[in-house]
């Protein structure tokens, strides 16, 4: 993974708090996913417990991801952050 890569993740990882609206949930469950993907890899650990909705949906979303490689995954983070209008630097 290049340090040019993973400086543009981590810059991603800040701009996402500058947003000017709050994206919708299918969005923020990419966003999500992508970032965990991209920073740990395929999902770890039991699903989340039946009434925990949010937990349930967010480890869905990463599971989707297996497979995909991180370099990938921060890629399209970024790609995605920026199509947000964060501006994102890097």
């Amino acid at each position: 993974m290049s340090d040019d890569l993973q400086s543009q993740f981590e810059q991603a990882y800040l701009d996402i708090t500058r947003l000017g609206r709050r994206p919708d949930n299918d969005t923020l469950l990419r966003i999500y996913a992508l970032y965990k993907q991209g920073s740990e890899g395929d999902a770890v650990g039991p699903k989340p417990g039946f009434f925990d909705f949010v937990g349930t949906a967010k480890y869905e979303a990463w599971v989707k991801l297996t497979g995909m490689p991180q370099a990938q995954a921060q890629e399209e983070y970024v790609a995605l952050v920026r199509s947000l209008g964060t501006g994102g630097t890097g």
